[in-house]
């Protein structure tokens, strides 16, 4: 990567991880179409997951107040295990079509997250198993679930950093299950590598700004904020998908 795209790859970055940690989101919502314009599509899920591990360490250690531990069984395992599944399946798929597939996912699931606000997911079991299954699976095959495990975790009414934590330690877990996959795939390159320490850097000072922001400013109007963001992105995809 070049040096001028290299500065402007870590400040979208940075800005990702900020968004997805005061978004409750997680960073990839943002990070995966943002480093679909620096790197092949492969390569962004192998450098994803790398990216991730960073991260959610980061939350955790800075928002470690307490963790949901039932949430973290009956959401985790079965987003582990359908991490797996999505990230095995990924290399059958060819990769414009899977970035076709995330620009229509990004501008759908932005634009019913903003439209229908009010909108909440039963805190059942069921749905806390499902919630973490589907949004495993899309991480695996897309690189990205945050969103439908933020969905499925705001049914809870956990603390703020009670949520954050316990996104994050799940999140932990697909991201560790899925880079085994990647790597195996192929996805994560040598070449590529170099990008982990920055994005180590990027994590710990994109989650840092993050919880500073939750401190100061209304939480609700960020999330819209990021929500609009999403979906410009998811636009701003789809059209680079059509017109390369």
């Amino acid at each position: 990567m070049q040096p001028d795209h290299l500065a402007l790859f870590i400040l979208l970055a940075v800005l990702a991880e900020v968004a997805g940690t005061v978004g409750g989101f997680g960073s990839s919502l943002l990070f995966v179409p943002i480093a679909g314009f620096f790197l092949d599509f492969h390569s962004v899920l192998g450098i994803t997951a790398l990216f991730h591990l960073a991260s959610n360490i980061s939350k955790i250690a800075l928002f470690r107040k307490g963790f949901d531990k039932k949430l973290m069984i009956t959401m985790g395992i079965p987003a582990i295990v359908f991490v797996l599944l999505g990230a095995y399946l990924s290399k059958w798929f060819d990769s414009r079509l899977l970035e076709l597939t995330l620009a229509v996912f990004l501008i759908l699931i932005s634009a019913l997250l903003f439209i229908f606000k009010k909108f909440v997911i039963r805190p059942t079991r069921a749905n806390s198993i499902g919630g973490g299954a589907l949004s495993g699976f899309t991480a695996g095959l897309l690189g990205t679930g945050g969103a439908i495990r933020g969905l499925t975790l705001a049914a809870f009414n956990l603390k703020k950093d009670v949520f954050i934590a316990t996104s994050a330690i799940i999140d932990l877990g697909i991201d560790f299950s899925r880079g085994l996959v990647y790597w195996s795939n192929g996805y994560i390159h040598r070449d590529d590598l170099y990008l982990v320490p920055i994005l180590v850097l990027v994590g710990i000072t994109g989650t840092y700004l993050g919880k500073k922001i939750l401190n100061r400013f209304s939480e609700a109007m960020f999330k819209s904020t990021v929500l609009v963001l999403i979906f410009i992105t998811g636009l701003i995809t789809l059209s680079k998908h059509f017109s390369g």
